[in-house]
């Protein structure tokens, strides 16, 4: 007779951690998708002034939404353990592969309108934005996905070899330092394969190649900087509450797939 109400609170404790995590994936997912369908399609003027030098500061509107993608990878990290966190960023891979497909059959389909020599039809005609940014995302994609795989795979491995290392203490120091190393990762690959590979960035040929790619490496890499040491505070208060919530030992490993 007692079996049945402890049957019942298992449930509903496996139905809360499960909903946690689909939240979780889905704001992870849900950013993703958004920064590879914005990635380069417009780059920010966020130049300043230090001390009378004009400091450039240009990052991509696709970096916009990124840093959530390494709060959710954290959290399920600390949660659910390196086997989901893997799990998700290989699901993620994925949806990167369906959203290409759909933009480039999307481009397949009548009617299509006259394209130019370089592959996009005249900016008054109304497709016009769609064939832009399918050009942008389908031509930047194999960047994104080195730069997604090398960075959210080196985040999950970085936070999990500071974890044991530190014993489970020091939560900071697993968030920001996975965080600051795998961004840089991502920053530097998806703008240098984004630019050899897929040709895709506003690049003045006149100029120094490498000049201009550190301004977009660098200031795509500060404002993940920034954000990641921002995103400290609600990491800690997050694991501190859902852990309560979802009666889970952060400091134990969960290496459930």
């Amino acid at each position: 007779m007692h079996e049945r109400p402890t049957l019942a609170i298992g449930d509903a404790l496996h139905e809360r951690r499960e909903r946690v995590f689909l939240v979780l994936a889905g704001l992870f997912l849900g950013a993703m998708t958004m920064l590879n369908i914005l990635g380069v399609s417009r780059f920010l003027d966020m130049s300043f002034e230090v001390a009378g030098v004009r400091v450039p500061f240009a990052p991509a509107v696709g970096v916009l939404p990124y840093p959530i993608t390494f709060l959710c990878t954290d959290f399920i990290s600390e949660l659910y353990g390196r086997a989901r966190a893997n799990f998700m960023v290989f699901v993620g891979l994925l949806l990167n592969l369906f959203v290409v497909s759909f933009l480039w059959v999307g481009g397949l389909l009548p009617p299509v309108p006259e394209l130019g020599p370089d592959g996009l039809p005249p900016s008054d005609v109304y497709d016009y934005a769609f064939f832009r940014i399918r050009q942008l995302t389908v031509g930047a994609v194999f960047a994104s996905m080195i730069a997604y795989l090398a960075a959210q795979l080196c985040d999950v491995q970085l936070f999990h070899f500071w974890k044991r290392l530190t014993g489970g203490r020091h939560l900071w120091l697993r968030n920001n330092g996975s965080t600051l190393v795998s961004q840089f990762v991502d920053s530097f690959a998806v703008i240098t394969v984004t630019h050899y590979w897929a040709n895709g960035l506003p690049i003045d040929p006149a100029q120094p190649i490498w000049g201009q790619l550190w301004v977009f490496i660098l200031s795509g890499y500060v404002f993940k900087l920034v954000t990641a040491l921002v995103d400290t505070i609600p990491f800690y208060v997050g694991v501190h509450y859902l852990s309560r919530y979802l009666q889970i030992d952060p400091l134990a490993e969960h290496e459930r797939p």
